[in-house]
């Protein structure tokens, strides 16, 4: 339907309000002495003020006269009752429609109507200023309001309609202005929202630019890159049947506790697009600027829900504003549910734990849904690493390439398996994968956990050591602490890299030092039994791995030091998108430089950078070059250089 169409109904009330606003003009420039007076509205002429004692129209004489003489002379049609069946089509009389789904009355719609008329016609400005007695107010007043609505200006009904209270102003549709001036000399606003909403502009408010973002009709797709995983529909569980009949049956307001970041909002959108419920979507707060009144306003005028993750860490007074009986309020978050958040009942429910093997959602989709909508606390002490890498980029023998895809399929059905079919061990312990590369700096370990990331859709956060170790007492494990818990909550995989520093052996009790730092290999000890993400160790010596942490590890992969072969299959792919002569030789590297894949890299860097600075593609020399700098780094012996 045209813009047009859809303003058409709204215009044809402003038609019949004119010629209202017309036959009071007569009645004023017929009763009024000064009303051909070029400077009216400017100065008090002495029969100007003749007429203000002694009105030949005024209550004294006449009792409600006016009031009853400009009702009796309204067209019939202009402030029609709001019929008690909406019958119009999508998109038609929005002004209707609006009255409807607020319950507001047939004087609420006069009162909206006579103050939306200068904002869509020029013409009611000159006309307002006229009967305001003042050319410089051109809005319409309290007093002038209640005299087109045909009521006096002590009608305790009509004067109700301007209370702070009352429904124009709670629900954001008409704002009060001037509280100095008396109460019937106070200018009437509609907010510019309002009246792009009644003409048929559906566009956010800008208001709420930064805070707000309306939900899609499905979840967002993947990121731009080659898809990982079906693409697979909504969750459909118990909870959310449960959550879509409440909704269906009206409005309300609940919470959905989670224990991983993305899992509640994607069962309310779930919940919601079941009970056929559109939903703007609040996820940041601050910035000197309280969202919530244009928040709500845009829910009622779009006829939709709100949806509310994360919380912040003082919800209350936001649930507090939010609670409102005529829209949906569904808000997600980690936080026990606290009676003192809100005066009225909520629902409080438990978000399902969402499993990352495409059952519910593909795991792109639940990455991408948890990214955008949560905020994670890991990285206070964790670095992270969107992951770009793909099984191509890794040149490993076939043993550990197994492990590694069996690392993957092991975190993508853990819940199946542990869950579902039960073989959990019980006792609270979680449902984690936890995983120990060892080999020598540079033989893929990190890549590899990228790699392993990327396949299940979801962040690699590389854990800062310095960040965590703490010479305090307790404080070490406090931050450990933290990083676990929010893995468990946002579904990402942990690095532990150079894990040696945090999970190495017990020594023997000599002093209170010994026992407390056993205290704390304790402590991650039981963390990693009640673990429910996925978590990847690093080391370079096996050996210095505590065995009661080796036993908690569902694989161990070992990265051998690359052979010739392994070697000249890195200096290719290294050298895959480097402008290179064509005479170009990578053998004699692989040959006789024995370097693991990361310290091929540097040298191809090397030697990238050498070409570039003459302009030219890279050579043989310039990799041998490269691969001899990565040979004197290291403090070894260059072949063809001699003995040092």
């Amino acid at each position: 339907m045209t813009a047009y169409a859809t303003a058409a109904p709204l215009l044809d009330r402003l038609a019949r309000l004119r010629e209202r606003v017309g036959l009071l003009v007569e009645r004023r420039s017929a009763d009024d002495p000064t009303a051909d007076d070029p400077l009216r509205g400017l100065y008090l002429s002495e029969a100007a003020v003749r007429h203000l004692l002694w009105p030949a129209g005024s209550i004294a004489s006449e009792g409600f006269g006016l009031s009853e003489g400009v009702s009796e002379s309204v067209p019939e049609g202009v402030f029609e009752s709001v019929p008690e069946e909406e019958d119009e089509p999508p998109g038609g009389d929005r002004l209707r429609r609006l009255a409807l789904r607020l319950a507001l009355t047939a004087l609420d719609v006069q009162v909206l109507l006579a103050a939306l008329a200068p904002d869509l016609d020029r013409d009611f400005e000159p006309l307002y200023g006229y009967l305001n007695d003042d050319v410089s107010r051109r809005r319409a007043t309290v007093g002038l309001t209640l005299e087109l609505c045909g009521l006096p200006g002590h009608s305790t009904e009509g004067r109700a309609r301007f209370h702070p209270k009352a429904p124009l102003s709670t629900l954001g549709l008409i704002v009060v202005e001037e509280p100095e001036r008396p109460f019937l000399s106070r200018s009437l606003r509609v907010p510019d929202r309002v009246a792009a909403h009644l003409l048929g502009d559906d566009t956010l408010d800008a208001a709420l630019t930064g805070y707000v973002r309306p939900l899609p009709a499905e979840l967002p797709g993947p990121d731009p890159g080659p898809a990982i995983g079906p693409a697979i529909g909504p969750t459909t569980g118990p909870l959310t049947e449960k959550l879509a009949k409440h909704l269906a049956t009206g409005p309300l307001t609940a919470y959905l506790r989670e224990r991983r970041d993305g899992d509640g909002l994607v069962c309310a959108e779930a919940a919601l697009r079941a009970a056929g419920w559109e939903a703007l979507h609040l996820s940041a707060r601050g910035g000197g600027h309280d969202p919530v009144p244009e928040l709500l306003r845009e829910a009622r005028l779009r006829d939709c829900a709100i949806v509310v993750s994360p919380l912040p860490e003082q919800p209350d007074s936001l649930i507090r504003a939010l609670a409102v009986p005529d829209v949906p309020v569904l808000l997600a978050g980690s936080p026990p549910y606290d009676p003192g958040w809100c005066d009225c009942d909520l629902l409080v429910l438990d978000a399902p734990r969402l499993p990352s093997d495409g059952a519910a959602l593909s795991t792109v989709r639940l990455r991408s849904a948890a990214r955008r909508h949560s905020a994670s606390g890991l990285e206070r002490h964790a670095r992270r690493i969107r992951p770009a890498v793909g099984w191509a980029d890794l040149v490993l023998p076939e043993t550990p390439l197994a492990q590694l895809h069996e690392l993957a399929l092991r975190a993508r059905n853990r819940h199946r398996v542990l869950g579902e079919w039960r073989l959990s061990a019980g006792g609270g312990r979680g449902r984690g994968t936890l995983a120990l590369f060892a080999g020598e700096s540079g033989t893929g370990k990190t890549l590899s956990a990228e790699v392993v990331a990327a396949e299940l859709g979801l962040d690699l956060y590389v854990v800062q050591l310095s960040s965590v170790v703490d010479k305090y007492i307790g404080e070490t494990e406090k931050n450990l602490e933290r990083i676990f818990s929010e893995a468990d909550r946002t579904d990402a995989v942990l690095l532990f890299d150079e894990a040696d520093a945090v999970f190495g052996k017990r020594s023997e009790v000599k002093d209170s030092h010994d026992r407390y730092a056993n205290l704390e290999s304790a402590y991650l000890l039981q963390r990693l039994e009640s673990f429910d993400g996925i978590a990847v160790l690093t080391t370079n010596l096996r050996a210095n791995i505590d065995e009661a942490f080796t036993r908690r590890l569902d694989l161990v992969v070992d990265f051998p030091f690359p052979d010739a072969g392994r070697r000249l299959a890195l200096w290719r792919h290294c050298l895959t998108h480097v402008p290179c002569a064509d005479d170009i030789d990578p053998h004699p590297c692989a040959r006789d430089f024995e370097l693991t894949g990361g310290a091929i890299r540097s040298a191809v860097v090397t030697a990238a950078y050498a070409a570039a600075g003459r302009g030219e593609p890279a050579t043989t020399a310039d990799l041998l070059e490269g691969a001899r700098r990565e040979y004197r780094k290291a403090g070894r012996l260059v072949p063809g250089e001699g003995d040092w």
